[in-house]
């Protein structure tokens, strides 16, 4: 069996407000084939977002062309628990799911400027008014962004109408793999909540440019493995990506971000290389039909968890 990929791109997410490099800015892992056809590993360091964006365009553009198909993951959730986009009135139907419907509705909303600067927690507050009219769900803003519909401590999640973790986060947790933190968080130690919120309108930039690409698992059926049947006509896959699944130490002179794309690059790689990464793209394993069913409309999910 081939590979179902020949290019490895995964993304370490950065929600700064200032353009930066260096440890916790955005890096960028890219394993492709060099002229001899084999793959060779370099990290990028981008300082800000639409910078990425364009990076990414310019470079799945030039492997596309020459015949690749890449797997491209990004570090945050691509996707809020089920129920959100129902909860924030937004219009769905038989030709806009609810992750689509959320996508276009951040992209809509969410405008990185070229200083990186954004309105992230005021659009925040504004989504926990059409859900609650309260700050709830999302949380954790800095003091000065702290209004009524938008506090710096965590609400309260339970019998809320939705819940704090999605799916893929409550099994990570189960199953000792990781630690997730919530997508409502927007702050503090080790949250992921202004990665999503920034870097979701980005995706669904990318997603817009390229008809050839798909986002699993919004896209395929999420219950059976990823097959080259599946991928006819298809140049790019996006997908979520958690680089915690893996322990990867810095070498020399390397942060801890860049590590980890290096790591998670290799390591879908190397699945890839023997014929396991198809079945990394199940969750048949894990989760029984009305999941699925909640993670391929809304919530999304990690290959390989």
């Amino acid at each position: 069996m081939a590979r179902l990929f020949d290019a490895y791109i995964m993304v370490d997410w950065s929600a700064a407000s200032k353009p930066a490099t260096g440890a916790n800015s955005i890096w960028i892992g890219l394993l492709a084939k060099d002229a001899r056809l084999k793959l060779q590993f370099r990290a990028v360091n981008i300082d800000t977002r639409l910078k990425a964006r364009a990076f990414l365009e310019d470079m799945v553009g030039k492997l596309t062309k020459r015949g690749d198909r890449v797997l491209l993951g990004f570090d945050f959730s691509l996707g809020y628990p089920a129920g959100t986009a129902e909860a924030l009135g937004l219009k769905l139907g038989e030709d806009t799911a609810p992750w689509q419907a959320m996508h276009a509705h951040l992209a809509s909303k969410l405008k990185d400027k070229p200083d990186n600067s954004n309105a992230r927690y005021a659009i925040a507050a504004g989504m926990n008014y059409a859900i609650s009219k309260g700050p709830f769900p999302f949380w954790g803003a800095p003091a000065r962004d702290v209004v009524s519909t938008l506090g710096s401590t965590k609400p309260e999640f339970k019998d809320a109408p939705l819940p704090e973790f999605r799916i893929v986060e409550t099994h990570l947790r189960d199953t000792k793999k990781g630690q997730p933190k919530s997508a409502w968080q927007l702050a503090y130690t080790g949250s992921v909540g202004s990665q999503s919120l920034t870097g979701i309108p980005h995706v669904h930039a990318l997603r817009q440019a390229w008809p050839d690409a798909r986002i699993w698992p919004f896209e395929f059926d999420p219950s059976a493995p990823l097959t080259e049947e599946d991928l006819d006509g298809v140049k790019v896959v996006i997908t979520e990506i958690y680089p915690s699944l893996i322990g990867v130490k810095p070498e020399s002179g390397e942060t801890a971000d860049e590590a980890q794309v290096r790591g998670i690059a290799h390591h879908y790689a190397a699945l890839d290389e023997k014929n396991a990464l198809s079945a990394a793209f199940s969750t048949a394993k894990s989760l029984d039909q009305a999941q699925n069913a909640k993670i391929q409309a809304e919530e999304g999910w990690i290959p390989g968890t």
